[in-house]
């Protein structure tokens, strides 16, 4: 056999290799453009800040999530952290959190119906002082433990890292004060990494526009749209979610003493 017959050969074996790989019912088959699908829900949030003094403060967020609009249980979060008064316009906060996630198919007997999981996150939070607009850089990262809903699924550490940007302009006033309306504004980037994360890498984008309100010194409401979009179990599945969020907002100054530092408002 020359040269040629042999190269005709490696060809022949190539071709029939390739043409046996494609035909193999158990290779997966990626489709040609990426699915789409769509959710809705209601966030209910409760927000607390308290100063012990001027340095020192205790952070909470409490939240409950729906899905399907009010008809299906999704995730409670309760945030607890301690807060440090860096500069007038820089803190830093870190704590725990501890999630609850409802299972999607609860009635699959191998599931269980609610999953926690187990956080560690801090926090840097910038202020921009302008005069009439409010601006706050949130650079927010979390270690995650978290396992899958079947039962006696082992936990994975995993890291998530988040930006947002938040911008909230006065409607009704020249500045932000008690019984002022204000517009509400705000992007925030999701990115996650660890050894289970393989293709999600950019986990989510949230964009939220939305109205409040400063009912006092230490309340304040706000209450409007939220857009998502993110991976979904596979690499060509995404999820955009429409989410209606309703949130309370509570301050207070706990130290005692004739001097106190004036808090500005909104509170973040």
């Amino acid at each position: 056999m020359n040269w040629l017959s042999r190269l005709l050969a490696v060809l022949f074996l190539c071709i029939a290799f390739i043409v046996n790989a494609q035909s193999d019912p158990i290779a997966p088959q990626v489709p040609n453009e990426k699915q789409i699908s769509n959710s809705d829900g209601i966030w209910l949030g409760f927000y607390t800040k308290y100063h012990f003094n001027d340095k020192w403060a205790y952070y909470g967020e409490y939240h409950v999530r729906k899905k399907n609009g009010f008809q299906d249980m999704a995730q409670v979060y309760l945030r607890f952290g301690a807060t440090y008064t860096i500069k007038e316009y820089l803190d830093f906060t870190a704590g725990v959190v501890l999630p609850f996630y409802w299972a999607p198919n609860p009635e699959d007997p191998n599931v269980d119906d609610i999953v926690p999981q187990y956080r560690l996150w801090q926090q840097a939070v910038l202020a921009t002082p302008f005069d009439h607009i409010k601006v706050f850089h949130q650079l927010r990262t979390e270690q995650r433990w978290r396992r899958d809903y079947t039962k006696d699924s082992p936990f994975n550490l995993t890291h998530r890292f988040r930006y947002k940007l938040t911008i909230y302009v006065p409607l009704n006033k020249p500045e932000f004060r008690n019984h002022t309306l204000f517009l509400s504004m705000y992007n925030e980037i999701f990115i996650q990494a660890g050894e289970t994360i393989v293709y999600n890498h950019l986990e989510d984008n949230r964009a939220f526009l939305g109205i409040g309100y400063n009912l006092s010194e230490q309340f304040q409401i706000q209450g409007g749209y939220m857009f998502s979009f993110r991976h979904k179990n596979s690499p060509y599945h995404y999820e955009k979610r429409h989410i209606f969020r309703l949130s309370l907002y509570h301050h207070l100054d706990l130290h005692l003493g004739s001097h106190r530092e004036e808090r500005p408002i909104p509170i973040h």
